[in-house]
């Protein structure tokens, strides 16, 4: 019986001291350790509203990044019942509108802001990165390389052109140093200037030909504006001195200038109208200078042969610079160019030939003075007047007019 009583006692002691701690650790949670959550049911009440899943925010704004608004994302179907739509769940990012790949923000290491992968410079490209193209060297001031030396349809005339004038300037200057004398001294001087003057002329031609496009029109007006400016330079040396050597090599540079000029100022591509104004000028400085001296003659003061030299020189190269200038203007076309030479020259010639069998002669001015004026006002009217941008394919006969002006 008293071993009975005693182990009841240690009982009833043990559950003293274990019940006080158990309802003490039920009444205060250790720290860290959290009371869970009241379940949910799965399926809510009709009633109820399910919560709003809350909405995460980047701590800090960047500009390179910014979700797009209400207004720009895409209608989005309902969603279906599922056993975690009860549940709170972390939000998603809206999908970009686009067939491009969803890129992942990045975070930073303390993740306090979101980074977009896309820089500000990348965010606009709209596709791959195009390879610089790389010059092959086919193509030569925006046309492709063709003829003989691959620099143009004219480069072989051009070649030619500097090399026959190079050597017709060295054979020319030293055959007037040596007053043409065929001794074994002058004939090796001779050949020694034909041979450098082609070497240089054809040098100088091949490497310009080589950098710059040659085309036909430029190779061909270089030939003629090279004899206008012989011919200026020599006549202007001979207002000065009428010893041959510097006029031989003053009408050898003229050439040399007027041809580079040409190049250099025309370009490879010189228009066709620009050159035809500019030889038309040559032409019709010398023609008037002619009329004009013969006027002058005519009315009974004489003349010397040295002016008539020097205004004949002179007036080709006077003529073509002031239309040269004049290109820079006006922009006729090759028709309206060659229909005013045509008009002009058959003009003056007709007015002059009639004229001077009708008065009986041309040993008097009233010829060349109608010539004059009748080349000139053939050219002005013609210039002026004839209408070349109507489409006449459309007329049924000459007399349907498309316009009506005031001289018809």
């Amino acid at each position: 019986m008293s071993f009975l009583r005693t182990w009841t006692s240690l009982a009833a002691v043990t559950l003293a001291l274990v019940l006080p701690q158990a309802a003490r650790a039920q009444s205060y949670p250790t720290q860290g350790t959290l009371e869970p959550a009241p379940a949910r049911p799965a399926y809510p009440s009709p009633g109820e509203a399910s919560p709003a899943a809350p909405v995460a925010q980047p701590a800090a704004e960047d500009p390179a990044y910014a979700a797009p608004s209400d207004d720009a994302l895409p209608a989005e179907p309902p969603l279906e019942d599922s056993p975690r739509q009860g549940l709170p769940q972390a939000s998603e990012a809206a999908p970009p509108l686009g067939d491009a790949p969803v890129a992942t923000p990045e975070l930073d290491p303390l993740g306090t802001s979101a980074k977009s992968p896309l820089s500000t410079s990348d965010k606009w490209s709209t596709g791959p990165v195009q390879p610089v193209p790389v010059d092959s060297g086919s193509m030569l001031d925006g046309q492709r390389r063709q003829g003989p030396f691959l620099s143009g349809p004219g480069s072989f005339k051009f070649i030619a052109h500097h090399t026959t004038l190079g050597a017709l300037g060295g054979f020319f200057t030293q055959a007037f140093a040596n007053d043409f004398s065929f001794d074994k001294s002058s004939r090796e001087a001779m050949l020694a200037g034909t041979l450098i003057g082609a070497g240089l002329g054809f040098g100088a031609s091949s490497w310009w030909q080589f950098n710059n496009w040659v085309d036909r029109p430029m190779a061909s007006f270089t030939i003629g504006n090279s004899v206008v400016g012989g011919m200026f330079m020599a006549g202007f040396m001979d207002l000065f001195s009428q010893d041959a050597g510097v006029l031989t090599w003053s009408a050898f540079l003229g050439a040399e200038l007027g041809a580079w000029l040409t190049a250099g100022l025309g370009g490879g591509q010189l228009p066709l109208n620009d050159g035809l104004l500019v030889s038309s000028g040559a032409g019709w400085g010398a023609a008037y200078a002619a009329l004009l001296m013969a006027v002058i003659h005519f009315s009974g003061t004489d003349i010397s042969s040295k002016t008539w030299r020097d205004a004949l020189l002179l007036a080709p190269g006077i003529g073509a610079g002031a239309l040269a200038l004049a290109t820079m203007r006006y922009d006729p076309t090759p028709s309206q160019i060659l229909r005013a030479d045509l008009f002009g020259a058959g003009v003056g010639a007709a007015v002059l030939l009639i004229s001077g069998l009708v008065l009986g002669g041309f040993d008097q001015s009233t010829p060349y003075v109608l010539s004059f004026l009748g080349s000139a006002g053939a050219i002005t009217t013609v210039s002026l007047l004839w209408e070349e941008s109507v489409d006449r394919s459309s007329l049924k006969s000459a007399r349907d007019r498309p316009y009506k002006n005031v001289w018809w």
